[in-house]
């Protein structure tokens, strides 16, 4: 399945669902971002039979876990892709959010 927030050619970049848990530093592929908030959720891995993404999510609070691309597509129009996001390693993603909250 492809459309315009997950179009088919970054489906094909997206390693497999468990294919990095012994990476040390896996790559961050894609980003997703909601217009309104802060919010980012980082593709690591893809199940495109499920739609389910293992990633680093920026919310409340940051955390790697599995988010669904069914959920992020029925935000709407709050929800875009990076389009000038380059695949980065995971360590230099959590390090964009490290003093984030600091004052």
């Amino acid at each position: 399945m492809g459309n315009k927030l997950l179009p088919k050619y970054v489906i094909k970049k997206l390693p497999p669902i468990y294919s990095q848990e012994n990476v040390e530093d896996p790559i961050c592929v894609v980003k997703f971002f909601d217009i309104l908030s802060s919010w980012a959720w980082y593709g690591i891995e893809y199940d495109p039979e499920t739609e389910l993404f293992f990633g680093f999510v920026h919310g409340y609070e940051d955390e790697l876990g599995y988010f669904s691309f069914p959920e992020l597509r029925d935000l709407g129009i709050r929800i875009e892709r990076d389009f000038w996001f380059k695949p980065t390693p995971l360590s230099e993603v959590k390090a964009l959010y490290e003093n984030e909250w600091e004052a």
